[in-house]
């Protein structure tokens, strides 16, 4: 599975998704990664999660009322 997501400090809500969850190849070094950084949350399959907060890595945190760890 391809994982885009950043290096953090914390661990992110586990209701974030990204398109590369569900491509079923190896990454190939020779191509180059996309790095279009989309994410969307599972509860509202939008970019915006149910606290109308935006769905990324770095602000899916336990700070979050929806965060499921």
């Amino acid at each position: 599975m391809l994982d885009p997501r950043p290096i953090l400090a914390h661990e992110p809500c586990r209701c974030l998704r990204w398109k590369g969850m569900f491509i079923q190849a190896e990454r190939d070094p020779s191509v180059p990664p996309s790095n279009d950084h989309l994410f969307w949350c599972m509860h509202t399959q939008t970019c915006i999660g149910p606290d109308n907060h935006v769905a990324e890595p770095e602000h899916c945190t336990a700070e979050r009322e929806c965060y499921e760890h």
